[in-house]
């Protein structure tokens, strides 16, 4: 067994002991858990040097801004109007806002190209809709949470392309972007369906019930009243989804490649302060300034504990990604000789694992290869193998506890619990496991295969 599973194992019970037998903050649990992985990889000249890369990681510093703009728009009352659209839209739905939430995130992961920042750009509107409609702030939660990863797994994502370079090389060949597009909608339109089962079950057993008629905002009257609000989604959402379609036609052209590249890693960090902006002058007369520096003074207790979360996460995720660990466990599986059967289970849940430490493009990149290599020597279908890379590992990622970083990101809009959440955030990873299983198996049929 190679020492790079050892060092898994050994940083996740660290972090497990410390949190549930001492009840020490999770922060702190993961800064011990980063100070004993320095120290398993004798990586002690590159203590501060990992710290350092996170902190002037621009998806970081992103999350906490749209933590602040969560703030900002709950003090001005800007986000009432667009949760009060929703729910004048689906309150009559037994949970119509996690379904919202459910599409909605899907569509805005696959474009953003970061479960996080998914969460954070999408969360701020969908958790407050759903807590309204009766879904329990934990449950809130973990649906966008979910919901958000799916869309590295949903065409057009960055994951997908990754994942396509992997069987490219396997193969030999160039295969159609298309075709292996068709393949991935294919696998994804399973996991959609599988987030809205599971959605719809997780209502029924909370009793999420629709809203009473009486409850419910008129739709016009909401939309004659919020329409400046209404516009907040359009600021935070259209920058990505103009940079996504029209980057090579548009921005390259008039920017050059490093200028739309930079264009596109600023999108996270300036869009929450331009809506801030935009809330704090359209809601003139439902803030004042002791109001908000009081609000904003309050809310420190509670982003600066995710903050700190986050940042020893991405300093964890950073050594990982420099000793190299999914290539050197890959090879050791492949020398296992393993079955279809085997692998279809062993796999998703390497890839769960992870995906606590790895972004899912790191681990598509470095372990995407070995996978597609060890399943088609078992007899599995090499294309299947490369379409599910995006499901085991953009969709995984930062979901998974203890390192659960969309999950963190999402405690932080709905201010649950950490046990609540994190007990339920697990069944919602077994479930997708358990469905990454079946596909890899060959048991549900898939389009395009």
């Amino acid at each position: 067994m190679p020492i790079e599973i050892l060092y898994i194992v050994a940083l996740l019970a660290v972090i497990c002991v410390t949190f549930l037998l001492f009840k020490r903050p999770i922060y702190e649990c993961m800064f011990y858990g980063y100070v004993l992985m320095v120290i398993l990889t004798d990586q002690y000249e590159n203590f501060f040097g990992y710290m350092l890369k996170t902190s002037t990681d621009t998806l970081f510093y992103s999350i906490l801004a749209f933590l602040v703009l969560a703030k900002i728009l709950d003090a001005t009352h800007a986000v009432d109007g667009i949760v009060n659209l929703i729910v004048a839209l689906f309150g009559r739905i037994p949970g119509g806002a996690a379904f919202t939430a459910v599409i909605g995130s899907a569509f805005m992961g696959a474009l953003s190209g970061s479960g996080a920042g998914n969460v954070a750009t999408t969360g701020v509107f969908t958790i407050p809709a759903m807590k309204k409609s009766g879904v329990p702030p934990h449950l809130a939660a973990n649906i966008e949470s979910a919901s958000s990863t799916m869309g590295n797994m949903i065409p057009p994502s960055g994951v997908i392309l990754a994942a396509l370079a992997c069987y490219n090389e396997f193969s030999g060949a160039d295969m159609s972007q298309s075709v292996f597009w068709i393949v991935c909608w294919g696998i994804g339109l399973w996991f959609i369906l599988q987030r809205i089962v599971t959605t719809f079950v997780f209502c029924k057993i909370y009793h999420v019930k629709p809203m009473a008629k009486e409850d419910i905002p008129n739709l016009k009257e909401t939309f004659k009243s919020s329409w400046k609000n209404l516009v907040l989604p359009i600021i935070i959402l259209l920058p990505f989804i103009l940079d996504f379609f029209f980057k090579e036609t548009f921005f390259t052209a008039r920017l050059g490649s490093a200028g739309a590249k930079n264009l596109s890693s600023s999108l996270l960090i300036f869009t929450p302060g331009v809506a801030a902006v935009y809330a704090l002058l359209v809601n003139k007369r439902t803030w004042n300034t002791r109001g908000l520096v009081e609000t904003l003074k309050k809310s420190v207790t509670g982003i600066v504990p995710v903050g700190a979360t986050i940042f020893f996460a991405y300093c964890i995720s950073n050594l990982f990604s420099a000793t190299d660990l999914g290539a050197k466990i890959g090879g050791y599986i492949q020398e296992l000789n393993l079955s279809v059967v085997a692998l279809a289970f062993l796999i998703p849940l390497i890839c769960a694992i992870l995906g606590m430490v790895l972004p899912g493009s790191a681990q598509t990149k470095i372990f995407g290869g070995t996978i597609i290599s060890i399943f088609a020597a078992a007899g599995g279908n090499p294309l299947l193998a490369a379409a599910m890379l995006p499901a085991i590992t953009g969709a995984m990622e930062g979901m998974t506890p203890p390192l659960a970083i969309c999950m963190y990101t999402a405690m932080g809009i709905s201010g649950s619990k950490m046990k609540e959440t994190t007990i339920n955030c697990l069944i919602w990873v077994f479930i997708h496991y358990i469905l990454s299983v079946v596909c890899f198996l060959g048991l549900l049929p898939i389009l395009g295969l």
